[in-house]
């Protein structure tokens, strides 16, 4: 009984958060379980180190309704001076399923920076269908996002 009403407690406080984000007109975007954006990994070090790279609560930010972590606070720094520059396309969803129509989870080794924009996506192999035309899946996916995002 009491760990259903621990479930009870933390899927209101989600509700509310979610409810929060959309009534201040904030992007949508994908977190974990505990709130984290990106899985919890550094959106800066894909831009500047070329891989992932796991966050640290240390050096946390909250933008657009949700907390962000990275590996330094350099890194915070720069995503706090311009967050939509390192910020995931999609709400951070898996950028093939967006193309397709629908949302997906994402892992933070199938990512792709196209244009100075990030895209992540749910695993290595989505992300190797992804590569094999990735202007046609970034047309669909800006097309089916508006749709999406306002569903979230």
């Amino acid at each position: 009984m009491r760990k259903a009403f621990g479930f009870l407690v933390v899927l209101g406080v989600l509700s509310f958060q979610m409810i929060a984000s959309a009534v201040a007109g904030e992007m949508p975007y994908r977190t974990t379980f505990l709130g984290w954006a990106a899985e919890g990994y550094d959106v800066v070090a894909y831009f500047r180190d070329s891989k992932p790279v796991e966050g640290n609560s240390d050096f946390s930010h909250e933008w657009s309704g949700v907390k962000w972590r990275f590996s330094s606070a350099e890194n915070r720094d720069l995503f706090a001076a311009d967050p939509e520059k390192y910020a995931p396309q999609y709400g951070g969803y898996c950028a093939y399923a967006v193309s397709q129509g629908y949302t997906a989870s994402v892992v933070p080794e199938a990512w792709s920076i196209v244009d100075d924009k990030l895209y992540l996506n749910y695993s290595k192999g989505v992300r190797s269908i992804w590569e094999k035309d990735i202007p046609g899946y970034i047309d669909g996916a800006n097309k089916n996002w508006p749709g999406i995002s306002a569903s979230l």
